[in-house]
This record gives structure tokens, C-alpha cells and sequence, in this order.
């Protein structure tokens, strides 16, 4: 929609970076990155939500970064994550891998949790769109 392009200036190779709330609070710098395979909190986030390392789950893969180098893996945590705009607001449990590396973002979400809030992320307009519970 053209009311969407208001404000902002489009450039189709930006990301799109979001805010979300979980464990009551809210977090910023959250990328949408359709390409990715895993959800990832990284442990500066997972630190400063206050999360105790008592809730991470042992998890046994290895996840290779955007350079191509292996990252260490703290562990695993699902947690309930609420997304908000104008009109609606989702809540979904998402499973977060706890990496310890350093990123400007705080929280990485793939394709398949875009899928889960039948959500649209356009790297055009900088914004992602999700329908009400009630499908509007």
C-alpha cells in the first residue's frame, strides 16, 4: 500500500529490523531474516532479559554463522513472543537458540516464525505486516 511507503524512504536492500516483546519486555533491533534457519537470541539479550541459565536446554547442534564460522551455542529457550502493530497483536512461542557472539541485533527470526503469524516482511516499505486474530 502506498500509505505504507509514508515516512519512509524505500531502499529494496535494507533489512527489516522490528521490535517485539517477550518475558515482558520490549526488545528492539529485531532482525527478519527470511534466509535464516534458526531463531537466535544472542547472550547479551538473554543477559540483560534477566534469564537465568537454569532455563536454557542443552542443545547439541552447531549453528554457522553469516561469516561461515561456527558460533558457540549456550543452549535453547522457548519463550512467548509478542508482535504488535497498529491494528494487531500475535503472541506465538518461539524456540531460540542462546549463541555467544556480538551482533547489532538482539534477536534473530526466520521464515518459519513469519509462517506461524501468517506475516509479510517487505525489505521494500522496511515494515512487516500481520493480520488481526480475527484474519482482517
Amino acid at each position: 500500500m502506498s500509505s505504507d511507503l509514508k515516512d519512509v524512504v524505500p531502499h529494496e536492500n535494507d533489512p527489516v529490523v522490528i521490535s517485539v516483546i517477550t518475558v515482558g519486555r520490549k526488545v528492539h533491533r529485531v532482525l527478519i531474516n527470511q534466509g535464516s534457519s534458526t531463531d537466535v537470541m544472542f547472550w547479551g539479550t538473554f543477559t540483560s532479559l534477566q534469564l537465568s541459565p537454569n532455563q536454557l536446554r542443552r542443545y547439541d547442534g552447531c549453528l554457522v554463522f553469516f561469516t561461515g564460522d561456527q558460533v558457540e551455542v549456550r543452549g535453547y529457550v522457548e519463550l512467548r513472543t509478542t508482535f504488535s502493530n497498529d491494528i494487531a497483536a500475535r503472541t506465538i512461542t518461539i524456540g531460540y537458540i542462546v549463541v555467544n557472539a556480538s551482533s547489532t541485533y538482539n534477536l534473530l527470526l526466520r521464515r518459519p516464525c513469519l509462517n506461524k503469524l501468517d506475516a509479510v516482511a517487505s525489505t521494500t516499505h522496511t515494515k512487516m505486516k500481520l493480520p488481526s486474530s480475527k484474519g482482517r
